[in-house]
């Protein structure tokens, strides 16, 4: 007599195993491989990502185009996930390998090895041209941060028109210029030594958000609710006005009529500031951020050396320099096409991830070409990598592939340096992906929930009488 089958799953679970599933998710990570292997190294390509809403999106950045792409196959996703966690896992990752030692006490080399460091990470960039320029603009950035190296703390915000070389970095907090109202134009647009009241508070006289009512009997109650309404936006200007602050940022509207009582008291007003930017604002000048009026005080606001609104290409921004409470700055970006303005921002952003890592982890290693032991190259490459081979065994063990002048060359002296942190996670990385997906031998996929969507609501379901 046979036994009855347990059957452990629900009806219609796809299950897949032994040496074909082993192969299938080798063979979906070998597909994502594919994808952004021609990415990588100092001639790396680029790839056009176009999404389900038809923006489009060039990069050559790995984990960017992970992340762009929608990978449905399980054993790919692991990849995906693992380039997701690289940035989060670098930054507080301490393992150290000490292959070439960065000599803080030394500032002028110091610097030099940081400058090489980050000229490294623009080389395969959109913005490898100008990569010493750009490397040099990154270092100045890092080093006027405090000892944290708080990666906020750096802004980059993009302007369209005019070259990359007109590119700047301001030593403080910078952002566009806000929304404004008539009268903006009367404002003071600098000071020195300003107190700076960062609120979280609207000051505007707007209709009721939700659908308040007020029944009156007689013009004089309507009146009186009028007049209340200007009354307490007056006295919340009153007590702005009185804390001692000459600049005020808020998150939320200011009006047109605060904005002219601003401008009457030589006082300088931007609402709508995005959260990011007070935020910043809050930590390089000091204060807080008040969500009210009643307790503004000369305690809670922010200072600085030198508040001033200037013109950059076809915007203007507001600068906040000589920060007390924390060292901040802020890389104006000057470029062409958005995509382009984008994949630029992305390539400062790793610029600055590897010299703060060189300067918290004290050590960077030679960048090696590890390819060499790929197959099915073409017989120039495979003689290329024999030349290499004969002299590494010669003792050149810095010696690796040249791509600019298409030969071999002692690349510690060209400088071709990465912090050791950058290599040691990303083969870890790499080696736990590798040992996780050749250990899964079975893949249970649950099937789709077949509960039935409600119908449309029509006329005569609730919806009251068609007009």
């Amino acid at each position: 007599m046979m036994p009855t089958p347990v059957i452990l799953l629900k009806e219609g679970t796809d299950s897949s195993q032994g040496i074909p599933q082993l192969i299938s998710n080798i063979s979906a990570c070998q597909v994502i491989v594919e994808a952004i292997r021609t990415t990588l190294g100092p001639h790396g390509m680029d790839k056009l990502i176009v999404d389900g809403r038809g923006k489009a999106t060039i990069s050559n950045d790995g984990a960017t185009i992970l992340k762009l792409l929608d990978v449905v196959h399980p054993a790919a996703k692991t990849l995906v996930d693992i380039a997701k966690s690289q940035d989060a896992e670098l930054a507080v990752n301490k393992t150290k390998e000490i292959a070439v030692t960065v000599k803080k006490e030394d500032k002028v080399e110091q610097r030099k090895l940081l400058e090489k460091c980050a000229m490294t990470a623009l080389s395969s960039k959109l913005i490898s041209q100008q990569k010493a320029f750009f490397a040099k603009m990154v270092v100045d950035a890092v080093i006027m941060l405090n000892e944290l190296l708080q990666l906020k703390m750096i802004g980059i915000k993009k302007v369209q028109g005019g070259a990359l070389e007109e590119s700047q970095l301001v030593a403080g907090v910078a952002f566009k210029k806000t929304f404004s109202y008539a009268g903006f134009e009367m404002q003071p647009k600098k000071y020195n030594n300003p107190m700076i009241a960062l609120l979280n508070v609207e000051l505007e006289l707007k209709a009721e958000k939700d659908n308040a009512e007020i029944r009156v009997h007689t013009v004089e109650d309507y009146q009186a609710i009028v007049d209340a309404e200007w009354n307490i936006l007056y006295d919340k200007l009153e007590r702005i006005h009185h804390s001692g602050a000459k600049v005020v940022l808020s998150k939320l509207p200011i009006g047109d009529v605060a904005t002219y009582y601003f401008a009457d008291r030589d006082m300088f007003c931007a609402g709508r500031v995005p959260e990011e930017d007070l935020k910043r604002t809050m930590m390089a000048c000091g204060g807080s951020i008040q969500t009210s009026v009643n307790a503004l005080s000369a305690d809670v606001l922010g200072r600085c050396q030198v508040f001033e609104e200037t013109q950059i290409g076809g915007e203007r921004y507001n600068f906040f320099t000589g920060c007390p409470k924390a060292k901040t700055c802020t890389i104006i970006l000057h470029g062409g096409a958005e995509q382009f303005m984008e994949e630029a921002e992305q390539s400062l952003h790793d610029a600055v991830m590897i010299v703060r890592r060189a300067i918290k982890n004290d050590s960077v290693v030679y960048l090696r070409d590890y390819s060499r032991t790929i197959p099915g190259k073409q017989q120039l490459l495979i003689e290329a990598y024999a030349k290499l081979w004969a002299r590494h065994a010669q003792g050149g063990m810095w010696y690796g592939v040249d791509v600019n002048n298409e030969n071999i060359a002692d690349n510690f002296e060209a400088f071709v340096w990465e912090p050791a942190m950058v290599r040691i996670s990303a083969l870890t990385a790499a080696s736990e992906a590798a040992c996780l997906i050749v250990s899964v031998d079975e893949t249970i996929k649950n099937p789709r929930s077949t509960v039935d969507t409600p119908p449309a609501v029509g006329w005569g379901q609730g919806q009251g009488r068609p007009h």
